[in-house]
């Protein structure tokens, strides 16, 4: 019975393109082209957030958006659905613990904007 719902294909001679990007300040190297949520499963990721209730962990499933288990801060934005988003070169993400204020978020938003 596997481990995980989620394994890596080994491929013989990978040249897949990398970005550097940092997860709670750890520098990772990362395949490009995908979601940020596939590439941290490649690098070997399996905790994205914490619940709010019980502090246990958890990590992507459905990987197309409807589950939410993938959320963490992205760039500083935090409740970001990381199947969703593209890896990019030099992105800051941050494990998400716990529930986030949704009212600072909503003033920061509109600060922002």
């Amino acid at each position: 019975m596997p481990t995980s719902l989620f394994k890596r294909l080994e491929r013989g001679g990978d040249s897949t393109p990398r970005v550097t990007i940092e997860l709670d300040g750890v520098a990772l190297s990362v395949a490009s082209g995908r979601s940020i949520a596939a590439a941290l499963f490649d690098a070997g990721v399996t905790r994205f957030r914490t619940t709010p209730v019980s502090d246990s962990p958890r990590a992507p499933y459905c990987m197309m958006g409807v589950c939410f288990e993938c959320l963490m801060e992205v760039d500083g934005v935090p409740n970001r659905q990381t199947c969703l988003v593209e890896v990019r070169e030099g992105m800051k993400l941050s494990t998400q613990h716990g529930a986030r204020d949704l009212h600072a978020q909503t003033a920061e938003v509109r600060h922002a904007g």
